[in-house]
């Protein structure tokens, strides 16, 4: 039986920083509604939604009907001394069928709308003491250059041993090439929002823009 709980508001107040790593004058909150007891049972069932989708359901193997050949009794019923055999395309017999085999299909596990947005924001105010907004930073990398990302990296005091989840609204060219060599980063659109994304960082990297369409189309 699922459980029931509660949902409360929680608010997370936020100073973004720019590029040099420095903080803006502005404070800006963002509202969520979160379990106000444990969320993990909803976590747990959207990963397993998450893993479920990546399958791709495609492993096949033939069944004795499906083999071919074995249209022809090997030996009469009786009278030879060995075991009955009807076909040598049998699941006994070495090149036969498969017995209960993987055939394709489709795993499908459902999750409502509401549970999968209340799973997010619960798991986003969980990691807030794990979140960095850094305005602007769609646009504030012009070359597609590792090393210009490494800075703002550096001036922001953000540890690159660890796993870096960035959140964007929107990936450009340069940005996207300067991150890709950069093993321990993810680069991800906030439309693209997922918990398996969010779990596996260490830090959490925002942009106020990246905010806003999670403001849009995971808050209410």
């Amino acid at each position: 039986m699922e459980r029931k709980s509660r949902t409360v508001q929680k608010f997370i107040e936020y100073t973004p920083l720019n590029a040099n790593g420095q903080a803006l004058d502005n404070v800006h909150e963002l509202k969520l509604n979160v379990l106000e007891e444990t969320g993990n049972y909803l976590l747990h069932k959207d990963l397993l939604r998450h893993y479920n989708s990546q399958k791709q359901g495609t492993v096949s193997t033939k069944t004795r009907s499906e083999v071919r050949g074995g249209g022809r009794k090997p030996w009469r019923q009786k009278g030879t001394g060995r075991a009955r055999a009807g076909s040598n395309r049998s699941p006994l017999w070495r090149g036969g069928g498969v017995i209960f085999g993987p055939k394709p299909k489709t795993v499908f596990l459902k999750v409502n709308k509401k549970e999968r947005r209340l799973a997010l924001q619960t798991l986003l105010y969980n990691k807030k003491k794990n979140l960095l907004i850094i305005d602007n930073l769609e646009n504030e990398i012009t070359q597609p250059k590792t090393k210009n990302f490494l800075k703002i990296c550096q001036d922001c005091n953000i540890n690159l041993e660890q796993k870096i989840l960035v959140i964007v609204s929107k990936k450009t060219k340069s940005l996207k090439l300067a991150t890709q060599n950069l093993k321990n980063v993810e680069l991800i659109l906030a439309s693209n929002l997922n918990t398996l994304s969010l779990l596996k960082a260490k830090q959490i990297i925002l942009t106020p823009l990246a905010i806003n369409y999670i403001k849009e189309i995971y808050c209410d």
